[in-house]
Parts: C-alpha cells; structure tokens; sequence
C-alpha cells in the first residue's frame, strides 16, 4: 500500500491536499509514480471557481475524476509519470496519462500512453494541448499557402499556431492582448498580433480566447463565406455576438471544435488513443517549450490554482513537480 498526496478542489476558489492510500496494481493494471503534471488554465479555472454548468457535469468528468461537480472534486488530466509496477513491457517506461493532479495512483494499463524516446517529460505534458490542437486543425482542414489567424495565445492557441507553421505557404498570425505574447510567438515561429492590429480577409481563423471579444474579432478578420473555429470553452458564462450586421451578407460560419469527440472528418479512422500518440509524437519539436512558462512544488497547488482562477498570473503552462512527493 502507497499513501499518495493528492490535490482536491474543495468549493470554490479553494483547493487543499489529501492523503490516499494507493493499492497493490492488479492483473492488467500499472502503478504509476507521478513526475510532473500540469494545470489546464481555461478549464481548470472553470472547474475551480465552480462553473460548470449543470447540463456539463456528466460531460465535463475527467477520465479519473473522484467526486462530483460542483465540489468537492479530484479533478486534472495533464500527468507524466514513471511505471513503478505493472507488466514488464511498461515497468520503466515514463507514461502520459489523463490522471488528476496526485503523487501516485493506479490505473488500467490501457489508460497510460508512453512517451516516446526524445521527448522530456515536463514537455511531454503538453500532450493534452497538441491533442486538442490536432483536433481543431482537422475540423478547421488547412489548405497550402492559407492565411491562419490563431485568437488567444494560450496553451490551445499556441499550439494550433506550432503546428498550423508546419504546413507549406501558410501564413499564421497569433493575436493576443498581451503584448507579452509577441515573444513566444517569435519562439513558436509565426507572426504576431494585438487585437486592434489583427490582419483581416484570414482563410481560417480559430478562437481559443475563451473571451467573448476573441469571438467577435475573429468573425470580424474571417475572409467572406469563411469558417471560424470556435476551440474556447466558456463554462457557465454566456457570450454575445453580432449576428445582424454583416454576418449574413457575408455568409459566415461558426465550428464548434472540442477534445471530447475526435473531429468528424477523421471520426471514422482515428482512435481518441491514436490521436494522443500523435500529439506526443509531434512534441519532439523544442519549440513547444516555449509554453513552459513556470513551474511550482506540488505543496503550493493549493495557491497556484487560486492565483491562476483569479487571473492573477500571465502563465501559459504552469506545471507541477511532484519529484520529491
């Protein structure tokens, strides 16, 4: 028996740690002692502040979530760790898996995704993010030479805007209200935007803001007849749009683009579990570390939360070291 510290939203603005035994792994089953893990800003901010709405408390469950919403919840999905017990195949092997933020835990060996050779744990805990990323661009379907706009340099938006630079002749823009941004965009190798500079006439533009101005920005930069992707999630709060104006005359389109489902150009050939493979084979690109932008024990959970539920920090990807738990 493992006693394991675990982190739990207790109501909300307020976190504290628990302790929990951890069993033996049964046939089939891995123990996995945590490395690292990683705070989801937008959703984890939400699930924090006890936002969720009613109508998402079923949809909204993370895959090893105890508790239910609104609180008190385990609740996290961004965790590298080492195998410390399980079939020999994976004893050894550092994993990424959709597991809460807590220093060791037991799940099925099916649950756990191995990080490829070459890729650093701490980066690998972006995979969450390349996922969701993977996802938008095959709802969004680039074409050569397109004219990206990426609104919101968050961990989404970043990594849509990494990987949409990958494809020949595109033009990728991220625009962001933080003049801070321009820097890590410099790094991730596109261009860079406040929202009153936004270029306009964009192939694609994709929201991941999770602001009500973003959505109207990019409705307001989309090319005639062009597809916004909406990649925010808002929780509980609602958003008002313009859909007199110009919206019709210029025949616009709103997508709806989230993790949960694998889109539906791909549905029928690709796995949730191919589709994270992807996204952690794609962070052998260094560029990602771009996105690490802080790191705390996971003594001070507790306060990282409150500080990153409140606003009060212009972190990225803020991780957890849990080395020494």
């Amino acid at each position: 028996m493992v006693e394991a510290t675990a982190f739990w939203t207790e109501r909300p603005g307020s976190g504290s740690l628990r302790s929990e035994p951890v069993g033996e792994p049964g046939d089939g089953e891995v123990l996995v002692r945590t490395l690292h893990t990683a705070v989801s800003k937008g959703t984890e901010s939400t699930v924090f502040g006890g936002h969720v709405p009613v109508s998402e408390h079923d949809r909204m469950r993370a895959p090893f979530q105890d508790g239910d919403f609104p609180w008190p919840v385990k609740y996290g999905y961004l965790n590298v760790g080492t195998v410390e017990g399980g079939p020999s195949e994976l004893r050894g092997r550092v994993v990424f898996t959709l597991f809460p933020h807590q220093s060791a835990f037991v799940v099925p060996g099916d649950a756990v995704v191995p990080v490829p050779e070459g890729v650093p744990p701490r980066r690998a805990l972006l995979a969450g993010a390349v996922e969701t990323a993977v996802n938008v661009l095959w709802d969004a379907a680039p074409l050569l030479g397109d004219r990206i706009t990426v609104v919101g340099a968050g961990m989404i938006g970043c990594s849509v805007a990494r990987l949409a630079h990958r494809i020949p002749g595109a033009e990728v823009v991220l625009v962001d209200a933080d003049p801070s941004r321009r820097a890590v965009a410099e790094r991730l190798g596109v261009g860079f935007a406040l929202p009153e500079e936004a270029p306009r006439d964009r192939d694609i533009v994709v929201n991941a803001s999770g602001s009500e101005a973003g959505l109207r920005l990019a409705l307001e930069t989309v090319v005639d007849d062009g597809e916004v992707i909406e990649a925010s999630w808002y929780g509980d709060r609602p958003v008002s749009i313009m859909l007199g104006a110009d919206f019709h005359a210029r025949r616009l389109t709103i997508r709806s683009s989230q993790v949960g489902a694998v889109a539906l150009r791909r549905r029928d050939r690709r796995t949730t579990r191919d589709r994270l493979t992807l996204a952690l084979d794609l962070l052998h690109d260094a560029a990602f570390d771009a996105l690490l932008t802080s790191a705390s024990s996971w003594r001070d959970l507790p306060q990282v939360l409150s500080a990153l539920a409140g606003g009060r920090t212009a972190d990225i990807c803020h991780t957890i070291d849990w080395t020494d738990a």
